[in-house]
């Protein structure tokens, strides 16, 4: 029992694959645990935060489950898994914007019905500890992705944030991959641009 226990640590996901495949219900628990923070944040990159986000995860979770024997290989288990997520979650866009609703609420609890901040940026502290600096940085830069447009937010993410290979990421998202490098540029430069407004305002 101790044994399953410090193996599901440090298995590598070919191995929890094999595992669930043969029946082991604890690599699909293990390969949860692993992905799930990750698939959710590459979620309300596509479809923004909340409900709509965490059906897709949800239903990407549902859809490696039952088709795991047809994972082949070919590319990563995390390629595949969120190969499978941001197809469930065009779907789900394409469905919000049939049903009238907006396709995504990225960025709108932001601002009220003027166009004005609800809550103004906070503001960056003149002397702090590199640490919580860089927390810091991390959570507004989480937040300012928001802003980007679409494609650039998923490029970012899943370059930058989920560490995804170039060439899959571009497979991925149906990218050549000098579009790919236009994104991933356009989109690092505005989120500097969004920080250092943020900053000049401290």
């Amino acid at each position: 029992m101790c044994r399953d226990v410090v193996s599901s640590l440090v298995d590598g996901d070919e191995v929890l694959v094999d595992r669930l495949r043969a029946g082991d219900e604890s690599a699909f628990v293990e390969l949860v645990r692993r992905y799930q923070p990750r698939l959710l944040r590459v979620a309300e990159a596509t479809v923004g935060r909340g409900s709509v986000a965490q059906e897709v995860t949800q239903d990407t979770w549902l859809a490696v489950f039952r088709g795991i024997d047809r994972f082949e290989g070919r590319s990563s288990f995390k390629s595949w898994l969120f190969s499978i997520l941001l197809n469930r979650a065009r779907s789900a866009a394409r469905r919000e914007d049939r049903a009238g609703r907006p396709d995504s609420t990225i960025g709108a609890e932001r601002f009220d019905a003027n166009g004005a901040w609800a809550e103004p940026p906070e503001p960056w502290a003149d002397r702090a500890v590199d640490r919580l600096v860089a927390a810091q940085l991390s959570t507004r830069v989480h937040d300012l992705l928001a802003l980007l447009p679409e494609a650039q937010r998923q490029v970012v993410v899943l370059t930058d944030v989920e560490e995804v290979p170039p060439s899959e990421v571009a497979s991925m998202l149906g990218l050549t991959e000098g579009n790919r490098r236009v994104l991933l540029h356009r989109g690092r430069a505005r989120l500097r641009q969004l920080l250092a407004a943020e900053m000049s305002r401290s």
